[in-house]
Formats: C-alpha cells, sequence, structure tokens
C-alpha cells in the first residue's frame, strides 16, 4: 500500500473534453505548486478534443498530415495522437519522495497502465526498444493500445500516459505515432472490449497503490 496518507494525493476525473492546451497550462502550474509544497500531488483523468502533440523528439516527416491542431507538448517523445475515446492520465507526483529515479518512475508507469488492462481482461506488455503498451492487434499483430511520454521539472513528473479505449483510429494516419511505423495502433473496441472510460478509471485506480509501492521500493527509492 502507498506510504502516504489517502488525502496526500488529488485523484481528478474528469468526464467532459478538457482542450489540451488548457490541460498542459494547468499541468505546469500545477507542476510548480507542487515543487513549492503548496498543492498536493495530482492524478487527472481525462479526454482530449482531437489533437497532434509534439514531444523534445518528434520529427518534422512523422507529422504527415496535421489535420488537427499540432500542440508542442514539452515531453518526451515524439508525435502522438490525443482524441474522444482515449483516456489520458496525467501524472504529477514528487520523486523527491519517491526515489529521484525518472527511468523506475516510467517503468513504475507501464506497470500501471499494463495491471489496469489486466483488471479488465486484457494482456498487455512492454516490447524491448519499442516505446508504449502493447497487446495483440487484429489477427494476432502485435499493436500498440497505449502511449507513455513524461516530463519531470523540479523533480515533479508531469503528462503519463494514453490509452485507447474507442477513439477513431483513423485519425493516427495524420502522424507517424511515437515514430514507429511498422506497427499499428489498436484500442479496446477494436479488440471486441466495450467499456465507458469510467471503468477503465476503475480498473486505474484498483491498481494505483501497486503502482505507489512500485515507486517506493527497493528498486526505487532512494538510499
Amino acid at each position: 500500500m502507498p506510504a502516504a496518507p489517502p488525502d496526500s494525493i488529488e485523484i481528478r476525473r474528469e468526464s467532459a473534453v478538457v482542450p489540451y492546451r488548457d490541460a498542459l497550462a494547468a499541468m505546469e502550474t500545477r507542476n510548480a505548486a507542487i515543487a513549492a509544497g503548496m498543492e498536493r500531488e495530482l492524478i487527472w483523468l481525462l479526454e482530449h478534443p482531437p489533437v497532434y502533440t509534439a514531444g523534445t523528439s518528434a520529427a518534422a516527416p512523422e507529422l504527415i498530415d496535421p489535420r488537427f491542431d499540432v500542440v508542442e507538448a514539452g515531453r518526451g517523445g515524439r508525435y502522438t495522437y490525443h482524441g474522444p475515446g482515449q483516456r489520458v492520465g496525467y501524472v504529477l507526483l514528487d520523486l523527491r519522495e519517491r526515489g529521484r529515479d525518472v527511468r523506475c518512475f516510467v517503468n513504475a508507469l507501464e506497470g500501471w497502465v499494463i495491471a489496469a488492462l489486466g483488471e479488465i481482461g486484457l494482456e498487455a506488455w512492454r516490447a524491448p526498444g519499442r516505446i508504449g503498451i502493447w497487446t495483440d492487434g487484429p489477427g494476432g499483430r502485435e499493436a500498440k493500445i497505449g502511449a507513455i511520454g513524461v516530463r519531470v521539472r523540479r523533480w515533479v513528473t508531469m503528462h503519463g500516459f494514453s490509452v485507447n479505449i474507442a477513439p477513431d483510429l483513423a485519425h493516427f494516419t495524420g502522424i507517424v505515432p511515437c515514430g514507429i511505423d511498422s506497427f499499428g495502433v489498436t484500442s479496446l473496441a477494436e479488440l471486441g472490449i466495450d467499456l465507458a472510460p469510467d471503468a477503465f478509471d476503475t480498473a486505474l485506480l484498483a491498481a494505483f497503490p501497486r503502482f505507489l509501492a512500485s515507486l517506493e521500493g527497493s528498486s526505487c527509492a532512494s538510499s
């Protein structure tokens, strides 16, 4: 179980879409407030209107058809799509209290998403050399169902993950998602799993204590 009291981390769940630029500005403000000890840590679950976001490693040729707004996100990674039907989790945690190990944080974040998908009966995994969360897509070919992208400022994390519940998968064709063009993307809906965002949030929160415990375990925590 997490070492912190239950009310030390705010859990915010949005039912309406939140414009990406508004969320980015809110994250930056909250990051500074957490670092200053003025606000609680935050887990923010939401969806965005259609948008392409560019990470710090985004390459211009990977933006194939900028049919939606394109926003410089400031996180690591390359181009990513966000839109309705995709659940996004923004994770703002203070790594000064959790080991100051960014690699361990990313590994734990991947493990949290994989565990949440397991809660709803979908096997997913990491793939060596490929960023993101992977599963068997239609026809058994490996496909990406979740993306990971983080930024750490003042040892407080920003951004997080996205999971495709039932987005319009055609919207991904405007970019090379995360710079990987040899594998496709999939969604729970395409795999025959009908799941409401609230139900996925419930699965995430069920796996949340294990995520925090992994951050606070011997492999992550500072000595």
